[in-house]
């Protein structure tokens, strides 16, 4: 698998993606991204910090990666493993071709900055998973779109 940054004329893939995965979410009552999440205009936005796991030609998962503050997650009701620089990946999401292509993701994240920061719904339990297997920690709870998300970071220490 290969890590490679996405590009306009990778948009109407990126969206099947993102449209399997949000019904894979909804046959398992997972509410993390409503019907209009990601929008094709939110992922054109976002297309500099927008990332494709390929196998071979083929999309494996596609997710947003960025070295940056998340202002969602200066109201952390809990603490973060500590206050400094972070990357912060968003939007995963796998096509289901290859096994284990998000957790490649979430491994060449954290080898691009020491310092990670994720959340994910409470009713995500693949991520939740994902997530403990690939070391993160479980920080607290902050609110977004007038739900509780769950904050994680992985930290070179920890």
């Amino acid at each position: 698998m290969e890590i490679i940054k996405a590009t306009l004329e990778d948009i109407e893939d990126m969206m099947a993606v993102y449209q399997q995965a949000k019904a894979f979410m909804k046959e398992n009552n997972n509410p993390q991204w409503p019907e209009d999440y990601p929008s094709k205009e939110w992922i054109i936005e976002d297309i500099n910090h927008m990332y494709l796991c390929k196998e071979d030609k083929n999309i494996a998962c596609v997710f947003y990666f960025a070295i940056e503050e998340d202002e969602d997650y200066q109201d952390l009701k809990g603490s973060w493993l500590n206050d400094e620089p972070y990357g912060v990946v968003h939007r995963v999401a796998s096509s289901m071709i290859v096994k284990g292509a998000a957790k490649y993701c979430l491994d060449w994240a954290f080898q691009q900055i020491l310092n990670i920061r994720i959340d994910t719904h409470p009713a995500n339990i693949p991520m939740q998973n994902l997530l403990k297997k690939c070391g993160f920690q479980l920080c607290g709870t902050f609110e977004r779109i007038d739900m509780e998300w769950l904050a994680y970071q992985k930290t070179e220490e920890a």
